[in-house]
């Protein structure tokens, strides 16, 4: 897992309990989740949106044609 190890991740655990206090800790893992999901709807809605664009563009081309 990209190249860290059992002591690595224990030293980065160890730190960061240190820094936050381990109160902190679980409110952290909660921001940091809701900001992943919220950044993954918000790249689900971008490519929602270019596919509208795409099909809107592609009928717009047909009715070109037609004419």
């Amino acid at each position: 897992m990209f190249g860290l190890g059992l002591p690595e991740l224990g030293i980065i655990a160890l730190v960061a309990i240190l820094i936050f206090g381990p109160k902190k800790i679980p409110e952290l893992g909660n921001a940091l989740g809701k900001t992943l999901r919220s950044f993954k709807d918000g790249v689900g809605l971008a490519d929602d949106e270019a596919v509208e664009k795409e099909k809107q563009k592609n009928r717009d081309e047909e009715v070109k044609h037609e004419d």
